[in-house]
């Protein structure tokens, strides 16, 4: 070979390895994982967190231990903070739900919101039904608008934060009909769903998964689909239009957001790690048994859409008699 053509080949040999280690390198975790959620333990965040733990365990995708992180205080605020906090760091991610889009709408000091934080996964869609106690004279959420309008205040709503979605639709219903409850704050799925039983409170909206046993024993009574189209699961519960309520219908969206500043490896590697998980067994049996809708996106389609998420909720916030600073 012609000493021209193997200071090619040499030139050509360097230039290759130069690129391949100018390239970022892939990101896998070396120390254990915070999973961050804003709501207690019991939380709809809390569970849903936890289920994705368990079933990432079935299926043999953890490359270290993750652990759920819970920071209540604020309605999202705390756990916003938190995240914030921990810059750059890839081994922390956080689920958020439409309330991480609300929270900084209602409030005049907040100081995050989801667009400085890193998006990686949307994963599911939750639809809401208005359910009361099996031993309410209550038979649709008509029924219950009719006796709010008769007795203002007197019905209580149990409910997370403000600007949960239970909490919204129950404003949203009042402002639309003209009926008036007083509302509870129970950040627990469980403790609402007692509350009910106790005679404590009159109504809950929830996701139908969390009162499914109740529903079927009879203890508690779905009065009405918060949804745009019957459940199949639940086919002679009517929609809240079907009942001449006239609402926008908000759906309890989770995802998956990164810290500000994560590496562009590590959002790679939440983004395929979690596409990973929505084609597994475990995952497909998830969504069966909670009713729940699978759709995912990842980070590059995920941005526009808490862009229009935030529009919408800013909308939803003052048809609902919500102040919205942001």
């Amino acid at each position: 070979m012609k000493r021209a053509q193997i200071a090619a080949l040499t030139l050509a040999a360097n230039a290759c390895f130069f690129a391949v280690n100018a390239w970022p390198q892939a990101f896998v975790p070396t120390r254990p994982v915070e999973l961050l959620v804003h709501t207690g333990v019991g939380g709809g965040s809390d569970v849903f967190a936890k289920a994705v733990i368990e079933m990432a365990e079935k299926e043999k995708l953890l490359a270290q231990p993750f652990r759920v992180v819970n920071k209540t205080v604020g309605a999202s605020a705390e756990a916003m903070a938190y995240l914030a906090g921990h810059k750059g760091d890839d081994h922390i991610i956080a689920v958020f739900t439409n309330t991480w889009i609300a929270t900084p709408l209602t409030r005049k000091d907040a100081a995050h919101t989801v667009a400085d934080f890193v998006p990686i996964a949307r994963l599911v869609l939750e639809p809401t039904i208005a359910v009361v106690s099996g031993k309410s004279p209550y038979r649709t959420l008509a029924d219950v608008v009719a006796a709010a309008k008769k007795d203002p205040g007197k019905l209580r709503q149990a409910g997370g934060s403000l600007t949960a979605i239970e909490s919204l639709t129950g404003l949203m219903i009042q402002s639309a009909t003209g009926a008036k409850w007083s509302f509870v704050s129970t950040p627990a799925v469980a403790d609402r769903i007692g509350a009910v039983l106790a005679g404590k409170a009159d109504l809950i909206i929830p996701q139908p998964q969390d009162v499914n046993e109740h529903l079927a024993s009879g203890a508690l009574r779905a009065v009405a689909a918060v949804t745009e189209r019957r459940l199949a699961v639940l086919p002679a519960v009517s929609t809240v239009k079907e009942q001449g309520i006239d609402i926008p219908i908000i759906a309890n969206t989770r995802g998956i957001l990164g810290a500000p500043g994560m590496s562009q490896a590590a959002a790679r590697y939440w983004e395929d790690w979690f596409a990973r998980l929505v084609k597994t067994a475990s995952w497909r049996k998830y969504l069966e048994e909670n009713q729940v809708e699978d759709i995912f996106a990842r980070g590059a389609e995920l941005e526009p859409y808490l862009k229009s998420q935030t529009v919408l909720m800013r909308r939803m916030l003052r048809e609902a008699g919500v102040k919205v600073e942001g």
